[in-house]
């Protein structure tokens, strides 16, 4: 060393220090030191092949540090002020040395010589500051990158630094800086991607933030408002700002879906009409118009979309919102709503109807009942007292469960309604499927009352059902189950009835007078005398009709009642009336009974002239004989006759009736019952001569006399 013999006083110590013992560390030093004082190569080679390890490492690092060799002072010191010192270097160290020599740090040791980096020389420290910032994002903390790149403002950085991170990141705050920092950095597209792409960042302070930062390009904001319904926010800082043409890039180019929010913040605004309807014309792709229409209802603008809806609707659309609007704004502007809504098929009855409550009841109605909306009609006149219309539109729709709900006891309604369908619906209606509907659901809920003046209203005044065979039959049977009172009016006026089914029902509900008329009227007289002698039980009267109308079947029924009741003279009068001598068995028997015998006999002439009967005859005979009337008697016999004579010979003959018997006798030619009746009639000679014809002269002896005086 003396002799300044560097290299071979190195090349001996390489050789007597090979063993790296520890009690050679100052040697160790010496030679490191020589070499880096006066061959800094040399000493970074034996550093390199990491030969020694005993030597003074401050010492040699401050010497390499000297020697410009950063990297092996790097790799020797351990106090951060000289790490600090040395690292700030970088364009003298190797980039990739670098960031893997940040990996022997702490966080806090690299954050602070980061810090000391970016203070040193930002321009030249960056991008490594970047790389390693990238490297150890998660050892060393995003938030605490974010603010370290943040104090230095530089936003250039930030942007490189959180690029890497962001796609990944799941902190909203992150993604936050990102945006920022691209925008700071004018990386728009970069902003805009994020916007669009990122479901992490808090939309509120994203959206803040672009609106402060008024970017050349606002479709970053349009982004997030629109992704994050910050549309009303969006227009009116658009408006704001005269930034009409972002306005149209919105709904031209990102979400014409969009395009009814953005028409309500425009009014809210107070925007011109006519940019508005510029506006509305120039978007061409799809938006609910549905939505549109909301928007400007809700602002009382509705005729500010009238250009546009008749724009759609020549053009085809068929959409029921074009039409729905389209009816609001006639009923608004009053431009004739009435035919409009009567006449076009498109618009929604219900949505239009609900429209039209509050302005014109009347209008509501018409679009209920074009639609068919029941309940919303019932409740849309029930509140407006409209019950003429509620009562045609019943009527017409023919549905008996709305007829229930609507005459349902409890309905505080249904006198008004009912009055409306008796006195405006039904006589109005010209279908016979209308009011046979209406009638029956009368009947079906129970009201007799309204039923019959419903009835009263069709058939006792001038309509196209006055005459209806059915109806007037309803009429007849409802008044006799619910308002007797008026049957026999009813009876008197009407006629086209089923005059048999109603006075037998008249019968069974202890209504006769009321059959009684039915069958006069309707010249069913047998049936009415039926009525007079069987329920109302009064011959007087059946005699006093039976001489009114001089019918022979009505006679007959009288003869019948009068039999029954033992008036024998008067039934026989009534069967010669009538020519009838059906019931004579009865006749016979009861006239017998009751010694009716000169008016049997004229019963038995007049039945004798009809039938042939041996029992009429035989009767008849008899009858002559009780009644004496031997020569009609004597006529009868020699006339042809079915007369059982011999029994009747025989009766006479026990009754005493000589005479009779004896013509009766001799008309057959029983000579021995002659002989024998002539013995009792003191005709002696006459009796020998019958007995003499009859071969039997015992027949002629005297008869024992039983009389108590001499004869």
């Amino acid at each position: 060393m003396g002799s300044n013999m560097i290299q071979q006083a190195t090349s001996f110590l390489l050789d007597a220090l090979k063993d790296n013992k520890p009690e050679q560390g100052p040697l160790q030093t010496r030679l490191l030191e020589m070499n880096l004082v006066n061959a800094p190569q040399v000493a970074e080679a034996i550093l390199s092949n990491e030969m020694f390890t005993h030597y003074d490492r401050p010492r040699i690092a401050n010497l390499c540090e000297k020697a410009g060799l950063l990297q092996k002072a790097l790799e020797h010191y351990d106090d951060l002020a000289d790490i600090k010192r040395v690292v700030v270097h970088t364009n003298l160290l190797p980039a990739e040395f670098l960031v893997g020599y940040f990996s022997r740090l702490t966080v806090d040791q690299s954050l602070a010589c980061l810090e000391e980096m970016l203070e040193s020389n930002i321009r030249q420290n960056l991008q490594v500051v970047i790389q390693i910032a990238t490297k150890y994002s998660d050892l060393l903390g995003p938030l605490r990158l974010v603010e370290l790149f943040e104090k230095h403002r530089t936003f250039e950085g930030l942007y490189y630094y959180l690029g890497s991170v962001v796609n990944l990141s799941q902190d909203p705050e992150i993604v936050y800086q990102y945006i920022v920092a691209a925008a700071r950095t004018g990386q728009l597209r970069e902003v805009e991607r994020v916007c669009r792409e990122s479901n992490v960042y808090n939309p509120e302070k994203v959206k803040n933030f672009l609106k402060e930062a008024r970017l050349a390009d606002q479709l970053p904001l349009i982004i997030v408002c629109d992704r994050f319904d910050f549309v009303h926010d969006l227009i009116l800082f658009l408006y704001q700002n005269g930034l009409t043409s972002a306005i149209e890039t919105y709904v031209q180019r990102v979400n014409s879906a969009r395009t009814p929010q953005v028409i309500g913040g425009l009014l809210d605004v107070d925007c011109d009409e006519q940019t508005v309807k510029g506006l509305l014309a120039s978007v061409t792709g799809p938006f609910p118009v549905e939505e549109l229409v909301r928007e400007v209802e809700e602002r009382n603008r509705l005729k500010l979309i009238l250009p546009f809806v008749e724009a759609r609707v020549t053009a085809g659309d068929q959409d029921p919102a074009l039409f729905n609007t389209m009816a609001k704004i006639f009923v608004d502007s009053n431009n004739n709503p009435e035919k409009f809504l009567k006449e076009n098929n498109l618009y929604e009855p219900v949505v239009v109807g609900k429209y039209c409550e509050k302005r014109d009841p009347y209008l509501a109605f018409i679009a209920f009942a074009k639609g068919f909306c029941d309940e919303e009609l019932i409740a849309i006149t029930n509140a407006n007292a409209m019950f003429k219309h509620q009562a045609r539109y019943l009527v017409k729709r023919r549905l008996p469960d709305l007829w229930a709900q609507v005459l349902v006891g409890d309905n505080l309604h249904r006198r008004q309604l009912v009055d409306q369908v008796i006195a405006t619906a039904v006589p109005e209606s010209t279908d016979p499927d209308d009011v046979s509907v209406t009638v029956k659901a009368f009947i079906d809920n129970d009201l007799p009352g309204e039923l019959v003046e419903l009835l009263e209203k069709i058939i006792l005044e001038p309509s196209p059902f006055a005459d209806n065979r059915a109806l007037q039959n309803l009429l007849l049977l409802t008044a006799i189950r619910a308002d007797k009172g008026k049957v026999v009016g009813y009876i008197q006026k009407l006629a086209n009835y089923d005059a048999e089914e109603i006075a037998r029902i008249a019968v069974e509900q202890g209504l006769y007078e009321e059959a009684f008329t039915v069958y006069t009227k309707h010249e069913q007289h047998a049936q009415a005398m039926n009525v007079l002698v069987e329920h109302v039980a009064s011959l007087d009267r059946g005699s006093q009709y039976a001489v009114k109308v001089d019918k022979p079947e009505v006679w007959s029924r009288l003869g019948k009642a009068q039999l029954d009741g033992l008036r024998i003279k008067d039934a026989i009068d009534s069967y010669i009336k009538a020519q009838d001598p059906a019931n004579f068995a009865e006749v016979i028997e009861l006239a017998n009974a009751a010694g009716k015998n000169d008016d049997l006999v004229r019963f038995l002439q007049m039945a004798r002239k009809h039938t042939r009967e041996p029992k009429i005859d035989t009767e008849l005979a008899y009858s002559y004989a009780k009644t004496d009337r031997l020569h009609d008697m004597e006529e009868f016999l020699g006339t042809t006759n079915v007369a059982d004579v011999l029994v009747v010979g025989e009766k006479c003959f026990d009754d005493g009736l000589y005479q009779a018997s004896k013509l009766l006798f001799q008309s057959i030619s029983n000579w021995a019952r002659l002989a024998t009746t002539l013995i009792y009639l003191g005709e002696n000679q006459p009796a020998v001569d019958a007995a003499r014809k009859a071969g039997n002269t015992q027949c002629v002896r005297p008869p024992v006399c039983h009389r108590r005086s001499p004869c």
